[in-house]
């Protein structure tokens, strides 16, 4: 609770009461929503309840993801965010790649309104399409990205998540696994013939989604990567 007083001390816009944002915060409320905004990889992202509070993990999917875009491709880079939610991800990755045409979706419109904010903030020119995964998506990309919903109802998680974040955004049917399979059966038809999938993971769904991937992509290269605390959160399917 102290760390957050401070956080709220430091980041709190001037116009803001203090009292009343400690109130809220001892509620239960994330100092995000409080303060309104949050730093992702270097970029001010807006947050709400209409959107998760990015994580450092994602931090490191993007600049993974960054490290296979540099190594494979030099030109006409375009990428696809799948749950862009509040546009954190296609936000980072237009800004690293400014010549790179970046679609973002998301079935949840209150969402597409805050990543759409989230882009103007941070002057990037991303088309953002209200989707369910692939319905409203044409043409190919050589880089789908995904941090889909992955949790199950009997996964551990605080309160302060459960009972503030979107859990549309958090939870997935068929034990977490329903947003990869659905992403990984239908991906041919939308990328390119050389191509990065990057996803972001469950620490325990690693041997799952691999299977999945070479079901779908028995050609590819498909590799599980680490986060920095050791625990296995990236699947990357990688056609050179």
């Amino acid at each position: 609770m102290r760390e957050d007083i401070e956080y709220l001390k430091k980041y709190l816009h001037p116009y803001d009461n203090l009292e009343d944002a400690i109130k809220r915060l001892e509620k239960g409320e994330p100092v995000q929503y409080i303060v309104g905004d949050t730093n992702f990889y270097g970029n001010i992202i807006k947050v709400n309840k209409n959107v998760l509070i990015p994580r450092p993990e994602t931090e490191e999917l993007v600049e993974k993801t960054s490290e296979y875009i540099k190594e494979m491709f030099s030109t006409d880079l375009s990428i696809l965010d799948i749950g862009t939610g509040s546009g954190c991800i296609a936000i980072s990755l237009k800004k690293l790649f400014p010549s790179s045409i970046v679609t973002a979706i998301d079935i949840s419109q209150d969402a597409l309104e805050t990543a759409e904010e989230n882009a103007k903030m941070n002057n990037t020119d991303i088309t953002f399409l209200q989707s369910d995964i692939f319905s409203n998506v044409k043409g190919k990309y050589k880089c789908i990205i995904s941090n889909p919903p992955y949790l199950t109802k009997n996964d551990y998680i605080m309160d302060i998540v459960k009972n503030n974040e979107p859990s549309q955004a958090l939870y997935a049917k068929d034990n977490g696994l329903y947003f990869y399979k659905e992403i990984l059966s239908k991906a041919k038809d939308y990328l390119e013939d050389k191509f990065i999938i990057a996803f972001e993971i469950g620490e325990n769904q690693k041997a799952s989604i691999i299977k999945i991937a070479k079901e779908y992509f028995p050609k590819a290269n498909i590799i599980g990567s680490k986060d920095l605390r050791k625990l296995n959160r990236f699947i990357f399917v990688i056609k050179k």
